[in-house]
């Protein structure tokens, strides 16, 4: 039986973030070609920083994420490695996305996750595409 709960040998714990944030002026430049290769950047940095994404969606103008972490990732800290790498490589590789002064936007929105609203945040994802 899989627990909600993630041991370390110093702590117990079940933290889960919903992410959102958006592209410099919210334009519309998340998909084809770079929303493909920002998943995949997604799915690399979180095997660096050790958290696990548990749900994605991405948009054209903006980015969910629902990420599972241990006690040592702020959540500041998941946000600025994820927006730092994509920025920094999809902005090399993709060259229209240069003529704005940077990818992300400065802000970002959090919400911590508890077991209660888990699913919750999950369906509320997953049904982004549908609006």
């Amino acid at each position: 039986m899989k627990t909600r709960w993630t041991h370390s040998n110093k702590a117990v714990y079940n933290l889960g973030y919903h992410f959102i944030w958006c592209p410099k002026y919210r334009k519309q430049i998340l998909k084809g070609k770079v929303k493909e290769r920002l998943i995949e950047l997604f799915i690399n940095k979180s095997k660096n920083i050790d958290i696990i994404i548990k749900e994605m969606e991405i948009m054209p103008d903006h980015v969910h994420l629902f990420v599972k972490s241990s006690t040592i990732n702020s959540p500041h800290y998941i946000v600025q490695q994820l927006k730092g790498v994509t920025s920094r490589i999809l902005r090399k590789e993709f060259k229209e996305l240069r003529k704005i002064p940077t990818l992300w936007t400065r802000s970002y929105y959090c919400e911590s996750v508890g077991h209660i609203s888990e699913k919750t945040i999950i369906k509320y994802i997953q049904d982004q595409t549908n609006k």
